[in-house]
């Protein structure tokens, strides 16, 4: 089963905050150690309101930070005296802010995170020794990350990028629903790259592999094939088809940006300039 995007339209509206981004050459990586657990999850040690160190596992899956009860109240970001709700499911109190949130030397300030005593967390715990929550998109959606896991080191660079409040999208969405309109919605885009990609489920080499290549597009500009694997973006990875789309995010139309490819055994640097959108 194959997962196509086609780049023709990716730099949309919602993603213009990251426009304002530092340059990444100012960015200075910062390297976390990590824990390899049993079940292969990777468990870091993470500060909440400068209390801790808690072991939480580090999920690239998760889409939300999540902290169980014990230390919500612990750190702060709970009062020691708050009552679960009567009807509470797995003592849920809701999404709270972590006034600061730091893994090594890596601090966050107000993220949101939910607090609950979720089971699949709690198995964990009881299985591999203490697990207090999870770290999620919240937390490294800010970072371009590297993982070696020889070294057991995470190594992150900022990118720029200040995901939203994915829980309050959520609620606002569910609320929203029933007032939306039927109509079919388009997406204008801020950018055109005229090139579209696919990658195989089972497909495990690097980058994402160029299936079309769009006649008078910013992609034939910059000589790009079909058949060549884009590597990386403006220095950001893209080993799927969500980093791929992420990446271009950042590339704002009529500006270039270096692009590293591999064809055949060889591997390339060209410079694509994606022209501006509707």
């Amino acid at each position: 089963m194959k997962a196509a995007l086609a780049m023709m339209m990716v730099a949309f509206a919602g993603v213009a905050a990251a426009d304002d981004k530092p340059s990444l050459a100012d960015q200075v990586p910062i390297t976390v150690p990590f824990e390899l657990l049993s079940s292969r999850h990777m468990a870091v040690q993470v500060k909440l309101n400068g209390k801790g160190p808690y072991r939480l596992v580090f999920d690239t899956g998760a889409p939300m930070n999540l902290i169980n009860n014990k230390i919500a109240k612990d750190s702060g970001v709970l009062d020691p005296k708050a009552k679960k709700p009567a009807f509470s499911l797995f003592g849920a109190m809701g999404a709270q802010e972590v006034k600061t949130l730091e893994i090594g030397d890596a601090k966050i300030e107000k993220i949101p995170t939910m607090v609950i005593d979720h089971p699949t967390v709690e198995a964990i715990s009881a299985a591999l020794g203490p697990i207090d929550g999870i770290i999620g998109f919240p937390f490294f959606a800010r970072y371009k990350m590297t993982v070696d896991y020889q070294k057991k080191e995470l190594t992150l660079t900022p990118n720029g990028y200040v995901p939203g409040d994915y829980m309050e999208g959520l609620m606002n969405k569910m609320m929203n629903a029933q007032n939306e309109s039927k109509d079919p919605k388009v997406l204008v885009p801020g950018g055109l790259w005229g090139v579209s990609l696919e990658k195989d489920a089972d497909d495990e080499a690097a980058g994402v592999l160029v299936k079309a290549v769009h006649k008078g597009g910013a992609a034939e500009a910059a000589g790009l094939k079909p058949g060549d694997r884009i590597l990386t973006i403006d220095g950001r990875w893209t080993d799927t088809i969500p980093d791929a789309f992420l990446a271009a995010t950042f590339v704002k139309a009529g500006k270039s940006a270096p692009i590293a490819i591999r064809r055949g055994e060889k591997e390339l640097k060209l410079t694509v300039k994606p022209t501006k959108g509707l």
